[in-house]
């Protein structure tokens, strides 16, 4: 199994986990439990198979992912009550999938021989539309839109950081573990220490 695909299967299970807890948010049954989760852990992947016309979609050509976000989301099932709380835990699993996530998008669009946009673009798709249909869908304010949240960003540094270390012809291993690490620092840094961009403020009329 190549390293891309075990990072697929890593994304898969802890978005899974996080999709299942905002259906415990949402105090769904067993079966809204299950579609959460799985919408949650290949909604980022398959949009981005299908932009890049994989053939045929990862977990339609390997079931085993919907049957480990399932699993995950059994599990969660009988589990989410003995957290304290679930929206740290959210927040924190959240941002291990993402770094995969993105980390899983730049090693595709790699190993299809895509350009640098496309690569930066792809690990971003992966690792943002799944949390982002899974906050929508049970109505939540999607991460990805909160106010000063370090989200996109982390996956657009992460995927950025990826395309540098290729061209200084780093292993391929090596432009991987950046591309994680520099998406999972600034995503958890902004988490501990609050960082932030600046954000758009409309100036008062002029009278």
């Amino acid at each position: 199994m190549t390293a891309v695909a075990l990072l697929d299967f890593a994304s898969v299970i802890v978005f899974a986990m996080t999709g299942a807890l905002v259906a415990s948010r949402a105090q769904l049954d067993i079966v809204g439990f299950a579609f959460i989760a799985c919408l949650t852990a290949v909604g980022g992947g398959t949009l981005r198979d299908l932009l890049l016309g994989r053939d045929p979609v990862f977990w339609v050509g390997q079931p085993a992912y919907i049957l480990l976000a399932c699993a995950a989301a059994l599990v969660v099932f009988f589990t989410a009550h003995l957290v304290e709380s679930r929206y740290r835990l959210l927040l924190w699993l959240d941002s291990i999938a993402l770094a995969v996530a993105v980390t899983a998008g730049v090693g595709v669009a790699m190993e299809l021989g895509h350009n640098e946009v496309i690569v930066v673009l792809m690990g971003i798709c992966t690792g943002c539309f799944g949390g982002l249909m899974r906050d929508v869908v049970c109505n939540e304010v999607p991460l990805l839109l909160k106010q000063g949240e370090i989200y996109a960003t982390a996956a657009f540094a992460g995927a950025s950081s990826a395309v540098i270390a290729s061209f200084l012809a780093l292993p391929d291993i090596a432009v991987l573990l950046i591309c994680a690490g520099a998406t999972w620092v600034l995503r958890a840094g902004s988490m501990i220490w609050g960082w932030s961009l600046p954000v758009y403020k409309a100036r008062p009329p002029k009278n």
